[in-house]
């Protein structure tokens, strides 16, 4: 099996249709078109949000009280891995460094991507886990469409997006994908 590590990066924060009080956090390779939709809690995703947007919250929050535990001891996190998807489930591990080796923290995803901005680490994942989790908004040409595109464009091709694409609506498209998947089998 290719064990080949993918880099992802945030993509963006949006707030859950399906589940009260949860968002979704959307992570995308850095060297393709496919996006993971990660299901967060509300406090996991604040402490993203406000490092996204670059705040500083009066008092440390859960994981800048981490952040500044590590440093005060000379640890270091040299990336985050998303190495497993089990029952819909993302497990993480931090890969730290301490005095000169290397240690491999189990860590639930939100909080691995909210210490990966605060180290400001890379994210990783591997293609088993893109090939079962990530969604790729732009479903892609059809006849008819890339027909009437020629006409309208003076015959170049353009990718037409669907509406679920036009939105951002990673987590219905998740949804939708799950259930081709499920009805496949």
């Amino acid at each position: 099996m290719d064990k080949t590590k993918i880099k992802l990066n945030i993509l963006g924060l949006s707030y859950s249709q399906t589940q009260s009080g949860a968002y979704a956090l959307v992570l995308a390779e850095e060297e393709g078109e496919r996006r993971i939709p990660i299901i967060i809690g509300a406090v996991e995703a604040q402490s993203i949000a406000i490092k996204l947007e670059g705040l500083e919250p009066p008092r440390p929050l859960t994981h800048d009280l981490f952040l500044n535990f590590a440093r005060a001891f000379k640890i270091d996190i040299l990336e985050v891995v998303i190495y497993k998807l089990e029952e819909g489930i993302f497990y993480s591990e931090l890969v730290c460094l301490y005095n000169d080796e290397v240690v491999r923290i189990d860590s639930r995803t939100s909080d691995a991507v909210s210490l990966a901005l605060r180290f400001n680490c890379p994210i990783y994942t591997f293609e088993d886990i893109m090939e079962k989790a990530g969604i790729v908004l732009d479903f892609g040409d059809q006849d008819e469409t890339v027909e009437e595109d020629k006409k309208t464009t003076g015959g170049k091709s353009q990718k037409s997006k669907s509406p679920l694409a036009e939105k951002e609506n990673y987590e219905k498209a998740s949804e939708i994908k799950a259930e081709i998947e499920r009805r496949e089998k």
